[in-house]
């Protein structure tokens, strides 16, 4: 998606979501389809159009805007038309949200996202000392469910006070929704519950976290290095559970982004006619040294 395109399709938007450029998706249908609708765009959050004086100054003009209404008619370019004049990249979703169900990309659930966020800014709570799990479920919120999220980590006793106390939805930890399911991680309870369980690459990468989070590396052979990285950013991070997110992300990011786009492409070292020559070279050298 280029600065300067008026539209975007759903295929171009969704190459971009799930890593830290992506662009921030306003949803800007009728209050009544959004009501009826089953599910929402990644990362997505409702707007007025009609109000974007009450928003407007909210947004960062660093981080493109993409626009999505019903089918891609006035609302969404109404909206983008409004921020366009006042200098910042917006963008429509061509076709909306038919187009987007049309090309089969996931949408978040609606019924999981008013039962978990019914404000915005989110807030979620759960044990300090994160490292796999309670890195990895935080990244996929803030990636495709709450670009705002916020999180609070408190000592494993402390979390249902916390949860009570601050209306944060409490994760990872036991005799809570959102919370490991047998061997299946919160990673992986989250995805199944805001219905994105069935993207690929996410599924992919539930494996990989359940098997470092797990020691099951027999899972997946990135499992091994997942938990070796985390643990040493784990050891750098020390109390500091913000700044384990902040690294960790990273990572994830990372990993996300090898399921999608690169995970079939291998590297070996080159075998050239350089390197044949060095290798007689070589020989060479150790007969001369023989004489």
């Amino acid at each position: 998606m280029r600065a300067a395109d008026f539209f975007v399709s759903p295929q171009d938007l969704w190459v971009l979501m799930g890593g830290p450029a992506a662009p921030r998706v306003v949803d800007v249908r009728k209050p009544d389809a959004v009501e009826s609708s089953p599910g929402m765009l990644p990362a997505s959050l409702w707007r007025d159009p009609l109000a974007s004086e009450d928003w407007m100054a909210a947004l960062d003009r660093h981080v493109p805007v993409v626009f999505a209404c019903k089918e891609g008619h006035e609302r969404s370019q109404i909206a983008a038309a409004c921020l366009r004049e006042r200098g910042f990249g917006a963008s429509v979703l061509a076709g909306g949200y038919r187009a987007w169900t049309e090309a089969g990309l996931p949408l978040v659930a609606k019924a999981a996202r008013d039962k978990f966020l019914p404000k915005r800014p989110s807030q979620w709570v759960t044990r300090r000392r994160p490292k796999i799990d309670r890195v990895a479920c935080p990244w996929l919120i803030r990636r495709f469910i709450d670009p705002e999220a916020r999180f609070l980590f408190v000592d494993p006793p402390e979390v249902a006070a916390a949860a009570r106390e601050t209306g944060a939805v409490p994760f990872d930890i036991d005799g809570v929704e959102l919370s490991h399911e047998g061997e299946r991680c919160s990673f992986d309870t989250i995805l199944k519950v805001f219905g994105l369980e069935n993207e690929p690459s996410l599924a992919r990468l539930a494996l990989i976290v359940r098997g470092a989070d797990t020691a099951r590396p027999d899972l997946a052979p990135e499992a091994s290095g997942l938990l070796a990285i985390s643990l040493g950013l784990s050891a750098q991070a020390g109390d500091n559970d913000h700044a384990m997110l902040e690294r960790g992300f990273a990572v994830y990011d990372g990993l996300y982004a090898w399921l999608r786009f690169a995970a079939e492409e291998r590297h070996n070292w080159p075998v050239s006619a350089r390197s044949a020559r060095v290798g007689t070279g070589f020989a060479s050298d150790q007969a001369l040294n023989q004489k």
